[in-house]
């Protein structure tokens, strides 16, 4: 396939905030983007938004795509002309839209599912976890929990059963915990305590419970600062550990601050203890993660780095050391269902793209069509 057409624009995100769309050879891919960011992530563009815009739509090389490994003449290309070290310099929307475009395109003339053009032989769909109970930066409402995302993960046998429960859990959450409105990613608010929205998850025998702590969030000057309270390093790792155990959580997301590696190795391994924020989809940082035992589960989240090529080496690394893969949405999401694709064809264990609202839905939608049309 020869790169003839790109267009890219600035479209709205979920949020109703700008993002990137790009179309190669007439085929779309748009990037999300993160409210709550780690530190070490690729910055969302180089310059801005509109300098990006302007050099995808000035784009003059037509390059011939094969393959998904062909992405590398891209992002040589986008190095050599802007002079950058790294190509996630690009940005981390910019050049994710960009790729995703690509291979769309080279999906389409190859006749081809997005998910083949990754790994044909894929056979293996990811278990969704779903935001029902929401707090911290994706929240507004007076006294929410300053845990970012309160999970369920469904027990079910294949993704159809697991679609009804996230549903059906969802919406009689809602109906105990008596709310009515919804934050940015489709969560119900709340101002419940922690422990109180545990009990009541803990009421549903079909779901397992996960914990997007993100505690760099609260976290300043060596101290957790809580709504009513404030934990000590120690504290707070004793107090992750003992919420583990009381409620059998199976998922517990950046439980410490983004530089506590070392602390995140204290946190139970009973459960799933996942990096983001410590992490961000960087070969590097994972690497380090896995070497000082901090985690046994990664995020990937394709913008943060914008390289699906370094996407594809992050998590050949897991893979190869027994770390588990969670490909994850973003609080500002968009009508692109490629997660979905990505999240199967590079075989993840889990992904976590929420429950209600279209932006999320349509990428259990296309799980759905994925696990019909797989074989």
């Amino acid at each position: 396939m020869i790169i003839n057409k790109i267009r890219a624009r600035a479209i709205k995100d979920s949020r109703n905030e700008l993002t990137i769309e790009v179309e190669v050879n007439e085929q779309r891919a748009s990037s999300p983007s993160g409210k709550s960011k780690g530190r070490y992530e690729s910055k969302p563009y180089y310059k801005d938004l509109k300098f990006c815009v302007s050099f995808l739509n000035n784009w003059k090389w037509k390059i011939e795509i094969n393959n998904f490994k062909d992405l590398i003449k891209v992002e040589k290309i986008i190095s050599k002309e802007l002079r950058l070290k790294r190509v996630n310099e690009f940005g981390g929307n910019s050049l994710f839209a960009f790729e995703s475009a690509i291979l769309k395109a080279l999906a389409k003339e190859q006749k081809k599912e997005l998910w083949q053009i990754i790994n044909p032989a894929a056979r293996k769909l990811p278990v969704p976890a779903g935001n029902v109970i929401g707090g911290g930066l994706h929240s507004n409402n007076k006294n929410h929990p300053v845990f970012q995302e309160f999970l369920i993960i469904p027990k079910g046998k294949n993704i159809r059963k697991n679609y009804r429960i996230l549903k059906s859990v969802y919406l009689k959450v809602g109906e105990k915990i008596k709310s009515k409105k919804i934050n940015d990613e489709g969560a119900w608010q709340t101002d419940l305590s922690i422990e109180d929205i545990l009990s009541t998850l803990s009421e549903f025998k079909e779901i397992r419970i996960g914990l997007d702590i993100a505690a760099s969030s609260f976290y300043k000057n060596g101290t957790y600062n809580y709504n009513y309270f404030f934990l000590s390093r120690k504290e707070q790792i004793d107090y992750i550990n003992r919420l583990i155990k009381k409620y059998e959580i199976l998922y517990t997301e950046d439980p410490l601050d983004e530089e506590d590696f070392s602390g995140f190795r204290k946190i139970s391994k009973n459960n799933l203890v996942v990096g983001d924020d410590l992490t961000v989809t960087n070969f590097y940082r994972v690497k380090k993660a896995i070497k000082m035992k901090s985690t046994n589960a990664v995020i990937v989240k394709p913008n943060q780095t914008g390289s699906l090529l370094e996407v594809d080496a992050v998590i050949k690394l897991c893979k190869k050391q027994g770390i588990k893969i969670i490909f994850s949405h973003r609080s500002g999401e968009t009508m692109d269902s490629a997660l979905a694709d990505y999240a199967f064809g590079f075989e993840a264990d889990y992904i976590k793209c929420g429950i209600a609202t279209k932006w999320r839905d349509v990428k259990l939608k296309r799980l759905l069509e994925i696990d019909r049309s797989k074989f």
